[in-house]
């Protein structure tokens, strides 16, 4: 066995699957000769051995991803039974629905994402992909396998809430960027932890503090550039939350992954995500929120009826209150942050040729915003300088904008970053000293920091 380490996860598979080694061992030898491999006749002996960590020669990680999938419920590949070459398939968006087996995918993700620190480790999923695992994650049940409840207390579980919402607050109020690694490496100590177990006592708090922790994760790694990580880590807070018993927090998270796929410029597959969170989503504030971020993609995709028609929806719910008991993780979303929502869709409208006069929208936005919120309210402020650009108010938007560039340099985001190639974009056709002098403070300062396309 020198060499070998223990496949845990085609441990905790063949563990899910409730059959003995010698079992499964009889139902691949079956499978085996339904496909004509007849000199495939394994035995329980052989199965440990597998799960000790020897690898088996094609065609039997085929035959054993077949079996396991069928006993489980579950199609799984034969990287997700940890039979690749590589190790452990981590490509995938894609999450068994198995508590220990689930966070040491988790655990992957963070040590690929600490340790190996490459950007292009992970494939960014999109299209059907994409869809599916949403709507799969939204609406799964997790079976748990570990009964040992030695991974979190009551001390540990308030540490880990405490910890969450002083990073939630710090992003907020200055990006992620700083705090992205400490973030990162809180949630894999709560993987390891997860795996250790959780007391049943404790689940609903500690998955939905690890909810929070993974959509947080998942928000940093997209500020700082790093987009398929951030899919990995929001899709296992869409898990957490089913674990914690929170639908509705799933629902918003997987808004946050629909935020990622306009801001790539796929508007199509965020269009898919937020369907499929409209079908899910229960609470006035996640219902208001989907409608709002569905509004912003058709103007996205110059659905013009249709974006009003959202937008519409999401101005009734605001209006009528999102309810005494907004929870604290959708508490954001507000009059405020639909404002800017219809800022961004009369920007996206005006630039396919359907004017709108999006600086109103921006400006009722920033009289809105509450303390704490210092990210986007310099995203709104710099979107008001190109919204004034754009509607030919060239000396107060220089104005704005100077203003809106003093605090930009105080905020570390590439979503910030990508506003001031906006405000470059609609400040181009304007030559004077003063509007040269915007140009040249807004390319510094974008230059300084990573970024891709306009937010």
């Amino acid at each position: 066995m020198t060499g070998r380490s223990t496949n845990t996860h085609l441990a905790l598979w063949i563990a899910a699957t409730g059959l003995s080694h010698g079992e499964i061992a009889r139902r691949i030898a079956a499978e085996a000769i339904r496909q004509g491999h007849r000199q495939i006749t394994p035995d329980a002996t052989r199965v440990r051995r597998w799960i000790d960590g020897e690898r088996p020669r094609p065609p039997v990680p085929t035959l054993l991803a077949a079996v396991i999938s069928e006993a489980v419920g579950q199609p799984l590949t034969p990287g997700d039974l940890g039979l690749t070459a590589a190790g452990p398939t981590l490509d995938s968006i894609q999450l068994p629905l198995l508590t220990e087996a689930a966070a040491q995918t988790l655990a992957g993700w963070t040590q690929m994402d600490l340790f190996l620190d490459r950007r292009d480790t992970l494939k960014l999923a999109l299209g059907a992909p994409l869809i599916l695992a949403a709507e799969r994650m939204l609406g799964g049940t997790a079976r748990r396998l570990n009964r040992d409840t030695k991974g979190f207390d009551t001390d540990t579980s308030t540490a880990l809430e405490e910890v969450t919402a002083f990073f939630s607050k710090a992003d907020a109020a200055k990006g992620g960027g700083l705090y992205r690694s400490a973030i990162v490496a809180q949630l894999a100590e709560v993987a390891r932890r997860v795996q250790d177990g959780v007391p049943a006592s404790l689940k609903a708090r500690v998955f939905a503090a690890t909810a929070d922790l993974a959509a947080l994760a998942g928000w940093v790694s997209h500020d700082c550039g790093r987009y398929a990580t951030a899919q990995r880590y929001w899709s296992y807070g869409i898990y957490a939350a089913a674990e914690a018993g929170q639908p509705d927090r799933g629902v918003e998270i997987v808004t946050r992954m629909s935020h990622q796929m306009i801001y790539l410029g796929h508007p199509g597959d965020a269009l898919g995500l937020l369907e499929v969170a409209a079908a899910k989503a229960n609470l006035p504030a996640t219902r208001a929120l989907v409608a709002s971020q569905t509004g912003r993609v058709h103007s996205a995709l110059g659905n013009e009826r249709d974006a009003e028609r959202h937008l519409g929806a999401a101005d009734e719910l605001v209006a009528d209150g999102l309810g005494d008991d907004v929870p604290e993780w959708v508490a954001y979303f507000d009059a405020a942050e639909h404002a800017g929502a219809r800022a961004v869709s009369a920007r996206d409208l005006t630039g396919i040729g359907r004017p709108r006069a999006a600086s109103v929208h921006f400006t009722d936005a920033l009289a809105l915003r509450k303390p704490g919120f210092e990210r986007v309210r310099v995203m709104d402020q710099v979107g008001l300088a190109a919204a004034l650009f754009t509607e030919g108010g060239a000396e107060q938007a220089a104005a704005a904008a100077h203003q809106a560039l003093d605090n930009a340099a105080r905020v570390d985001s590439t979503l910030v970053a990508s506003r001031l190639n906006t405000l470059l974009d609609a400040a181009r056709p304007y030559r004077t000293a003063a509007v040269d002098e915007v140009r040249t403070r807004a390319k510094d300062l974008a230059a300084s920091r990573p970024t891709t396309v306009a937010a």
